[in-house]
């Protein structure tokens, strides 16, 4: 059977997902409209994406999902490397039976989103990459010591929150190589030949100013870390700069992320 993109998806679904060693939750609106799945941060869950949904409406179809030992019902696995997040994009959407999207990732998700839209340039309708993804050398000895002192220090109080669904169901030293990958992983010569690759159209909305753990105008430093990409690649742009900062940005700033979706769609709104 061929998957069309625009074809009805039936009606609103939940459920789990079976990939690899583990399962994911995953929620699919359904019905004809444009496929949208949206990528966590590094630890958040589905639920942060709710604003962005209610703002595009019903039109389109939205899919979400909590990765790997995130959330309250996705389960533990062997293995939470980078690799296995871009799988488990085409996990989702194999299981939902969907073979062209539009990818929406915040963050963490953002770097995922950046890496499956260059691997999948027939796949892929478009990317909107909310305040992640920008090629910058930040990790350091010194920083990749910090993560794993702040990680085993908090070792203690986050099983507490586990239940809740606000922590996940990692250990303290997964949690860490975890943080430290994406460090690696945003590194200029690695991130830069990735966001080169990508040939569909990409909006970036980009949060300002400091947010916690951030060091005077680091997080600054590394946004512009994205200039020379939008200089080299004019499908990718700014779709936003707003007030909100990293964290509050999708609670506080989710009609520009709903907006770049629209225009990444129709990229004419841009240019109006």
């Amino acid at each position: 059977m061929t998957r069309n993109t625009t074809s009805p998806g039936g009606s609103r679904w939940a459920g789990m997902v079976a990939v690899d060693d583990t399962a994911l939750a995953v929620t699919d609106t359904g019905g004809p409209g444009v496929p949208v799945i949206y990528l966590n941060g590094h630890f958040a869950t589905q639920g942060y994406w709710r604003r962005v949904i209610a703002d595009l409406g019903t039109q389109w179809r939205h899919i979400t999902y909590d990765e790997r030992a995130r959330g309250k019902k996705s389960k533990r696995s062997a293995d939470y490397s980078f690799e296995a997040a871009v799988r488990d994009v085409d996990a989702v959407l194999a299981a939902r039976d969907v073979d062209r999207a539009l990818v929406v990732g915040w963050s963490y998700g953002a770097f995922v989103g950046a890496h499956w839209a260059a691997r999948h340039p027939d796949r892929c309708l478009g990317a909107v990459l909310v305040d992640g993804a920008q090629p910058y050398d930040w990790l350091t000895d010194e920083t990749e010591e910090g993560i794993r002192r702040f990680f085993k220090r908090m070792g203690w109080f986050m099983p507490l929150l586990r239940p809740t669904g606000l922590t996940p169901r990692m250990s303290a030293e997964q949690m860490a190589t975890s943080n430290i990958e994406v460090g690696r992983i945003a590194r200029e010569r690695e991130l830069g030949p990735v966001l080169d690759n990508i040939t569909v159209p990409v909006r970036y909305v980009l949060a300002s100013g400091k947010s916690f753990g951030s060091k005077g105008d680091e997080q600054e430093r590394i946004r512009a870390g994205l200039d020379p990409v939008f200089a080299r690649k004019p499908n990718i742009r700014l779709g936003a700069k707003v007030a909100s900062n990293h964290g509050a940005i999708l609670r506080k700033d989710f009609r520009a992320v709903a907006e770049s979706v629209r225009e990444v769609i129709t990229p004419d709104r841009g240019r109006r």
